[in-house]
């Protein structure tokens, strides 16, 4: 009798547990912000975005928040952020700096504000996210979009699944990881840190790789899929360990 009251009791715990761990999961809100700035107003932007993030991530519920321009195109900048709760992230976003920054936004952008919320797969902790580069390091961050075929996202789900661990595992990586559009369950982003462009091409000729690769070759929607990849250059925060 008390065998099996203890038996039914760490099963009541393991359940209330597993719940937690899933209850918080889902209170966490990652969202990415895109901004395609005039040409001749990218300075007070770039300004504003780096208070902002400078702000968000002396926040505790932060969990991360970056904010980058595009390589190949330093007019248009994303913010990524990733908070505790999407209570926390109005809050904050009701704060003096981001009004500032949407104010901004009325006069001094080329197309609208675009918002995208995602969904981390197999999410890295907040200890994790805020890893630096090494203080001789040049680091670059990759973001691709995938918008899968009909029928193909949960094998692409899978190929990541295998992959991931030899990515994170790689000497190169700061960090990885894969998300899914909330409003799409087909359409996905990678968020991708390098030390360096040596560990980018590294990465590229990885072997676990290669399936991943094979899968974006053949079952995405519009080919070549380096169109959905941006290279993205961080400005704030300031990095080389000043993150916090």
């Amino acid at each position: 009798m008390k065998r099996n009251l203890m038996l039914a009791m760490c099963v009541l715990l393991g359940s209330i547990y597993v719940k937690a761990q899933k209850t918080d999961n889902m209170e966490k809100v990652v969202v990415l912000t895109r901004f395609e700035v005039k040409k001749d107003q990218g300075k007070a932007f770039h300004t504003l975005l780096g208070e902002y993030v400078e702000q968000a991530v002396a926040n505790k519920n932060n969990i991360m928040a970056e904010a980058y321009y595009e390589d190949e195109s330093p007019s248009v900048m994303w913010l990524i952020e990733r908070w505790t709760s999407r209570q926390v992230l109005e809050e904050i976003r009701s704060d003096v700096i981001f009004k500032r920054v949407s104010t901004l936004s009325k006069t001094d952008l080329a197309q609208p504000v675009k918002t995208i919320y995602v969904n981390d797969l197999e999410p890295l902790s907040k200890e994790e996210w805020r890893r630096e580069p090494m203080k001789n390091d040049t680091p670059i961050t990759i973001m691709l979009f995938v918008d899968s075929r009909a029928g193909t996202a949960g094998r692409f789900k899978e190929l990541y699944h295998t992959a991931m661990p030899q990515f994170r595992s790689e000497p190169g990586v700061i960090n990885y990881q894969l998300s899914q559009l909330e409003e799409d369950s087909t359409r996905f982003v990678t968020y991708e840190k390098f030390r360096n462009e040596d560990a980018f091409r590294y990465h590229l000729n990885f072997p676990p790789i290669q399936p991943v690769i094979d899968y974006l070759n053949s079952s995405i929607k519009k080919q070549p899929f380096q169109a959905g990849l941006h290279r993205l250059i961080r400005f704030a925060p300031l990095g080389n360990g000043k993150y916090m």
